[in-house]
C-alpha cells in the first residue's frame, strides 16, 4: 500500500533557523538613509524592532538557536506533514513525483505563526507592551494575534480595505486572540489619509498598511513594529519548513529536483526553498528554485531592480529589490497575502544572480488549478497557494510532455477554509483575468526618484 503521509517526531523540531546570507556569493546591498543616500546601521531599526530581532537581521552567523519557549510553542502544530500527492499525479498522468509540505494546520491555518512566535517572544522579552502590524489576506494578522494573545501583548492590525470585506472571518479570527483589526488605509494616521485624500475609494495595499503600521508604532513608546515578510530575520525564521521538508524526503528516500513556492514578499518562498538552495550554494546540486507570484502583481519576472521603499508613503529606509515601484497599488485579487509591491532583499539579490527562479500567474489559472488540487487531494488551498500549485501542475505537465520523471515539492501554506468567497466568485464567473499592461508598469516604475542600482 502505498504511503501518502511523511511525518516526523516532534524532537525532530529544528533547534536552528538557517540564514542564507552566510552562503550568498553576493551579499545583499546594505538599506540607504532615503535623506542622505547613506548606508544605515542597525540602530536605525532600534525604533521599529526589538534588538535581538534587529541582530538576527544584520548577522552572518549560519545558524540561529531558536529559543526553547518559542519550540515549546512551535510544537502545539510543529513538525508539519508531508504528503506525496499521488491524487494530483494521477489526475495529470504525468511521471512526475509530487509531494507538498502543509502548513495550514498551525493554529492560524497558514505557515505565518512560524516567524510570528518569535517576533512576539522578542518583544516581550524587551517590555514590549504593544505590537503593530499590516495584513494582506488575514494570514499574518491572525498568526500575530495568536502570538501576541500568547504573551500577553495588545496587538493592532492594519488590514488591507479589499481583504477586510472579502474575508470577515479573518477578522473575526484576530478578534477572538484580542486584536484590534482597522481597514487600511484609515484615517487613523497621516499616512491613511494622504492615501484617502488621493483617492477615498481605494483598496488599500500591503504597501498602504505597512506604512500604518510604521507611522503608529514610531510614536508609542511602549510599541513596536512587526513584519511578516521581507526582511531577512523574518525569512529566517520559516526556514523551519525547509529543514523539517528535508528530514521527511530522507525518510521517503527522495530529494527534488524543484522546489515551488508562493511569493509575496518572499517568506513562504524562503522557508522552504533556502535550506535546500544551501545543498546547491554548499555542495553544487542543482535544485531547481521557482518563486509563484500573481501576473497582476509581477515584481519578480516584470519589475526592476533597484533601491525603493518598503511601503507606499515612504517611511521605510531605501532596500535594494525588484520592485514594481513603492506608488503600485495592485489589482483586487482575492491572494491578498501576494499584492506587494517589491520583493525581500535576500530573494532580489538571488534572483539577481540567477540563484532562483520566476514565475507569474493569473487569477483563472490560479482557481482552476487550486480546484484540481482540491478535488484530488482533498484540502481546499488558500488562493495564494494556488500559485505556487500552478507552477507545479505547468512542470508536471512538462515531465509528461518530456518523458522525465522529476521530484518536485512544494509548498502548501495555507488551507483556504476562511477563502470561500474567492471559490465562489470563481465558480460564479466573477474571476476573470487581469492584463497588466506594461504602460501600467512603467508609470508605476517612472514615479520613482530612488537610486537606480
Amino acid at each position: 500500500m502505498k504511503t501518502r503521509k511523511i511525518t516526523l517526531d516532534e524532537k525532530e523540531i529544528p533547534d536552528k533557523w538557517y540564514n542564507i546570507v552566510a552562503d550568498m556569493p553576493n551579499k545583499p546591498l546594505p538599506p540607504l538613509h532615503p535623506g542622505t543616500l547613506e548606508p544605515i546601521g542597525p540602530e536605525a531599526l532600534a525604533p521599529l524592532f526589538p534588538m535581538e530581532l534587529i541582530k538576527q537581521e544584520v548577522t552572518a552567523d549560519k545558524w540561529i538557536d531558536i529559543p526553547d519557549e518559542v519550540r515549546n510553542i512551535y510544537s502545539i502544530w510543529r513538525p508539519t506533514p508531508m504528503y506525496r500527492a499521488y491524487g494530483l499525479e494521477k489526475a495529470l498522468d504525468t511521471p512526475a513525483k509530487i509531494y507538498y509540505k502543509y502548513e495550514g494546520g498551525s493554529p492560524s491555518g497558514s505557515h505565518k505563526p512560524n516567524t510570528a512566535v518569535p517576533q512576539a517572544y522578542y518583544n516581550k522579552q524587551e517590555g514590549i507592551k504593544r505590537i503593530t502590524t499590516e495584513t494582506g489576506a488575514g494570514q499574518w494578522g491572525s498568526a500575530l494575534s495568536f502570538a501576541c494573545q500568547h504573551f500577553d501583548m495588545a496587538c493592532d492590525v492594519y488590514m488591507v480595505k479589499i481583504s477586510y470585506n472579502h474575508k470577515p472571518y479573518r477578522k473575526m479570527m484576530m478578534n477572538t486572540w484580542g486584536a484590534n483589526v482597522f481597514a487600511s488605509p484609515t484615517d487613523q494616521t497621516e499616512a491613511g489619509r494622504k492615501i484617502l485624500a488621493q483617492d477615498p475609494d481605494s483598496p488599500g495595499s500591503l504597501g498602504i498598511a505597512i506604512s500604518e503600521a510604521v507611522e503608529m508604532a514610531a510614536t508609542r513608546d511602549d510599541t513596536k513594529y512587526a513584519l511578516g515578510s521581507v526582511l531577512n530575520h523574518v525569512l529566517m525564521h520559516q526556514t523551519v519548513i525547509g529543514l523539517e521538508a528535508m528530514k521527511q524526503m530522507e525518510k521517503a528516500g527522495d530529494m527534488p529536483d524543484i522546489i515551488v513556492a508562493p511569493f509575496g514578499g518572499g517568506s513562504n518562498f524562503a522557508g522552504l526553498a533556502f535550506p535546500f538552495l544551501r545543498l546547491n550554494l554548499e555542495e553544487g546540486k542543482n535544485i531547481r528554485c521557482i518563486a509563484s507570484e500573481p501576473a497582476s502583481c509581477p515584481k519578480l519576472t516584470r519589475g526592476v531592480f533597484r533601491y525603493d521603499f518598503g511601503d507606499t508613503v515612504g517611511m521605510t529606509p531605501l532596500l535594494p529589490m525588484y520592485t514594481l515601484g513603492h506608488d503600485f497599488v495592485p489589482a483586487p485579487i482575492h491572494a491578498g497575502g501576494l499584492r506587494y509591491h517589491g520583493a525581500g532583499v535576500v530573494v532580489s539579490q538571488l534572483l539577481k544572480d540567477k540563484l532562483i527562479e520566476a514565475r507569474s500567474h493569473n487569477d483563472p489559472e490560479i482557481f482552476e488549478a487550486g480546484v484540481l488540487f482540491a478535488r484530488s487531494e482533498g484540502i481546499i488551498p488558500a488562493p495564494e497557494a494556488n500559485h505556487g500549485i500552478a507552477t507545479v501542475i505547468a512542470e508536471a505537465k512538462k515531465c509528461k510532455e518530456e518523458g522525465t520523471a522529476k521530484t518536485i515539492l512544494f509548498n502548501l501554506c495555507g488551507h483556504g477554509n476562511f477563502d470561500m468567497k474567492a471559490y465562489d466568485d470563481y465558480f460564479s464567473g466573477k474571476i476573470v483575468k487581469h492584463e497588466l499592461s506594461q504602460e501600467e508598469i512603467k508609470a508605476s516604475l517612472d514615479m520613482l526618484n530612488t537610486p537606480e542600482i
